[in-house]
């Protein structure tokens, strides 16, 4: 049987990109049914502050060419396809692929495809101020036919501090799993029945074992869709 395609990913902060890695290459044996056995997995990643100017600066086209430079990087070396463990910068797919040298798996499709699958009908989304002031998931939850909730401006404030100031550095406090709970919380008074992880660090220090909600880890289910179209697709 022909080798599983080859998982190019196009990384933006750390411990979202390693935890996706991670688990590409941790759940592969199962799916391959080979012990320590995952698809081919590439990684390419500029510096977290070049993105981070780019996005204070609103400037979603130079997002898109760091987006593209990754990309090229890497169908250079054999990817097949292509992947972004950060729902962030998904703003700038639109621009991304009509020059990508190799198709992507979108993130919020992967995760609203899942929430239709699970019989959710509402969603409350979490991520970063730019993702959840963004269109991102809402046209992805939309197009499913579904509902989705954004927390109030305090909450998106603080909930980006925790990420931009702890989460991307590898710290987890507990103060801050505190903050997402209560934010679920307040989904759930708002008759959300399920809550997205929309930043792949998220789900370091919340998860359906601490929350109120059923939760959509969009890392996870990323790196699964990845693993599915690496194994289903190969030749």
């Amino acid at each position: 049987m022909a080798a599983p395609l080859h998982i190019g990913i196009v990384a933006c902060s750390a411990e979202g990109a390693a935890l996706c890695y991670r688990t590409i290459c941790t759940e592969g044996a199962a799916w391959l049914d080979r012990p320590h056995a995952h698809p081919e997995v590439s990684m390419h990643t500029p510096s977290l502050a070049d993105y981070v100017d780019c996005l204070d600066r609103d400037d979603w086209s130079a997002v898109a060419e760091l987006m593209l430079d990754s990309a090229h990087r890497l169908a250079a070396i054999g990817a097949d396809f292509l992947i972004c463990p950060d729902n962030t910068i998904h703003q700038a797919l639109p621009q991304v692929l009509p020059r990508s040298p190799r198709p992507w798996l979108h993130i919020a499709e992967v995760v609203a495809a899942e929430a239709q699958r699970r019989g959710f009908m509402r969603l409350g989304i979490t991520g970063t101020r730019w993702l959840v002031n963004s269109s991102v998931y809402p046209a992805a939850i939309e197009a499913r036919g579904l509902q989705w909730r954004r927390p109030s401006d305090a909450d998106r404030d603080e909930i980006d501090r925790i990420i931009m100031d702890e989460l991307v550095y590898g710290r987890f406090e507990s103060t801050s799993v505190a903050s997402f709970q209560r934010v679920v919380d307040g989904f759930r008074r708002d008759a959300c029945d399920a809550v997205v992880l929309g930043c792949t660090e998220i789900p370091l220090i919340i998860g359906d074992h601490n929350a109120s909600l059923p939760t959509l880890d969009s890392t996870r289910l990323l790196a699964r869709a990845a693993l599915h179209k690496a194994i289903a697709t190969r030749d």
